[in-house]
């Protein structure tokens, strides 16, 4: 009888999971929840290799623990699909994120981050998180979008509040599901604004696109472009704000490294991919099992429910020399904190830029800085991990 145990809904086990990953990785890689009926992979091959493979692992019966199920989530929701409804709903979506429309984003990014920033200089300190890393992928998807200015902040708000976790509910709690219905109802006036007064933004291209249904083609409703709307704007907020905040609480704990990419900001991506390795913003992915596997002996039904362990994955001594250690000059040739495969994080590059330039210009006015780890808060949800509120002092 082994104590090892891991509960994904406990934020004490969260502040720091890797003692217990690594002991999963190495006693129980398949490892076996009976409380909450789930399994889970924490291996980077296995991880790697279930983020592959869509036919078996599906994500149509949710992502999240909490809201997985024996039903399928109802339809339009890229995250909660598989090809070849993936596949459509994603060459939708990828036309806010061709390579030509996100290079010609730098200037606007840099730009939005110049200015933040400067609001900070001569201030001796500011939340990182709140008034920066927080603030701009939000302006940056928004504008995207299409979301009107006045409103980006109430919408970031609001998508803080939809990732609301309680013990033993997960996101299933009033705030969570209060804040999402809210999320949901701003959109779908949007998409109608759209269809009446057509802008030059990407739900007016939502709302022209017309999609293969059988033999026929047709647009989507209104609530399948909302959907989608939402999806875009809360991952492309979400992750990259806890992406910043990791590389800030890391380069102040490594503050050699800090100062190597203040030096040399050619750095800088290597930086950004050894914070994504090192602390996955999106450390969990659930997948429903469509047929009986059999994975390190074991028998795996039908129908089960396997997390996938992303942020342990980065972590694995099997792919990575001296994992547990930050090291801005490592040379690797992958990680999985995109994902692999058919949900690959179709805004994958729009992060590594926003992570680039958040931190090249961060440090070109803030070579230095320390954490006020009294008042630093974490956030604790199901999906993303890391800081709601990081104040630094410099």
């Amino acid at each position: 009888m082994t104590d090892l145990k891991w509960d994904p809904f406990d934020p004490v086990v969260d502040v720091d999971p890797y003692p217990v990953w690594r002991r999963m990785r190495d006693e129980q890689p398949l490892y076996r929840n009976d409380e909450y009926d789930f399994f889970a992979v924490s291996r980077h091959a296995d991880v790697d290799d279930l983020h592959r493979d869509t036919k078996t692992y599906s994500s149509k019966y949710g992502t999240l623990l909490e809201i997985m199920g024996k039903d399928p989530i109802p339809p339009g929701f890229l995250i909660f699909s598989d090809p070849p409804v993936h596949n459509m709903l994603r060459t939708l979506v990828s036309r806010a994120y061709t390579p030509r429309r996100v290079g010609g984003l730098e200037g606007q990014v840099r730009e939005l981050a110049a200015e933040l920033l400067d609001r900070q200089i001569g201030g001796g300190g500011f939340d990182y998180v709140q008034d920066f890393a927080a603030q701009l992928p939000s302006l940056v998807i928004s504008a995207l979008i299409g979301v009107d200015p006045a409103d980006r902040e109430e919408v970031r708000r609001t998508i803080d509040l939809c990732f609301h976790i309680e013990e033993g509910k997960g996101t299933l709690n009033e705030i969570s599901l209060g804040a999402s219905a809210r999320l949901r109802a701003y959109f779908a006036d949007q998409i109608q604004e759209r269809r009446a007064r057509p802008r030059d933004d990407m739900m007016t291209a939502l709302v022209e696109a017309e999609v293969k249904d059988g033999d026929t083609t047709r647009r989507l409703t209104t609530a399948e472009a909302a959907t989608l709307t939402n999806e875009m704007v809360s991952a492309g907020t979400e992750t990259v704000a806890r992406l910043l905040g990791w590389a800030c609480l890391l380069l102040a704990a490594h503050p050699d490294q800090r100062a190597a990419l203040a030096a040399d900001p050619t750095l800088l991506p290597s930086a950004v991919e050894e914070t994504l390795r090192f602390e996955a913003p999106s450390p969990v992915q659930g997948r429903t099992v469509m047929a009986d596997v059999e994975l390190y002996g074991t028998k795996v039904p039908a129908g089960s429910h396997i997390l996938l362990l992303t942020a342990s994955a980065g972590r694995d001594e099997r792919k990575y020399d001296d994992p547990d250690s930050y090291d801005i000059h490592r040379r690797f040739d992958s990680h999985v904190s995109f994902g692999h495969g058919a949900h690959f994080c179709l805004g994958a590059s729009l992060a590594r830029l926003e992570g680039r330039v958040a931190l090249e210009e961060t440090l070109r006015r803030f070579p230095t800085w320390e954490i006020d780890q009294d008042r630093a808060v974490r956030l604790h949800t199901s999906t993303v991990r890391g800081y709601e509120k990081l104040p630094i002092l410099f």
